[in-house]
């Protein structure tokens, strides 16, 4: 049977994803209150969207998680799996759940581990909740590798915040190198080491991603420091990659006019 799939957001990871599994196969409708994207059935309302679906996918951002669990868990029906896929912090996934866990549907939180413009429905992520294990069966063999870190809602949403760390803590230090360099006269010479060590694609991906979507992970890096508070650990690192994406969101702002 085609596997019927609503995709709630429309962004740039929404609709990377919702065409990925319409290549392969699936049966894709969308929702987005602004954004569409070619090749996807565009619903008239985030109802519609999910509908008769086996599989609803909340790529909305964290700001709108749970409004968009709220707007659809009138039409949800036991049998069917939610899956937020957004970058929140754990408390919040936990949120989420509890909206669908009254409405009889399933609910797995998952986190995509890496590039989701780059690599697609094949991102890696971490599921957790009472549907981890279901999401990983229906994904599986459509081409996204998925490990099942945990029973709980916000299990998988708190490792990626952790990884989240590392990953946003060395982007902040390759920018403030490369910026002293460049201060300096020798980023060129700063690049040839930072790239002898991390590969010259990943450090494009730091540079550039960081500077593309700074607004976005400035949020991120603040559900880290938060969820790091929670665990009893100082969050150093993460503020102070948070105070690097701040610098370059006013940055961009002032560019915009």
């Amino acid at each position: 049977m085609t596997l019927e799939v609503a995709v709630l957001g429309l962004g740039e990871a929404g609709a990377t994803i919702a065409s990925g599994l319409a290549a392969a196969g699936c049966a894709v409708r969308g929702w987005d209150p602004v954004a569409g994207s070619p090749g996807i059935e565009r619903a008239d309302t985030p109802v519609d969207a999910v509908e008769g679906a086996g599989l609803v996918l909340s790529l909305t951002s964290a700001a709108h998680a749970v409004g968009a669990a709220e707007s659809v868990a009138p039409s949800l029906v036991e049998g069917q799996l939610y899956a937020d896929l957004n970058t929140t912090a754990p408390a919040l996934k936990r949120e989420v759940a509890a909206v669908i866990a009254r409405t009889g549907a399933g609910f797995a939180d998952v986190a995509l581990l890496g590039p989701v413009p780059a690599r697609g429905v094949a991102t890696p992520a971490l599921a957790s909740g009472g549907g981890a294990r279901r999401f990983a069966e229906l994904v599986g063999p459509l081409g996204m590798p998925v490990e099942v870190v945990g029973d709980e809602p916000g299990d998988a949403a708190g490792l990626k915040l952790l990884r989240s760390v590392f990953m946003k803590g060395l982007a902040a230090a390759v920018l403030e190198s490369v910026e002293g360099a460049k201060a300096r006269g020798a980023d060129d010479w700063l690049r040839r080491e930072i790239a002898g060590v991390l590969g010259e694609p990943l450090l494009d991906r730091l540079l550039s991603g960081t500077v593309t979507h700074a607004e976005r992970r400035l949020d991120e890096m603040a559900a880290a420091a938060a969820y790091l508070e929670e665990l009893g650990v100082e969050p150093r690192i993460s503020r102070a990659a948070a105070a690097w994406l701040q610098s370059l969101v006013v940055q961009e702002c002032g560019r915009r006019g």
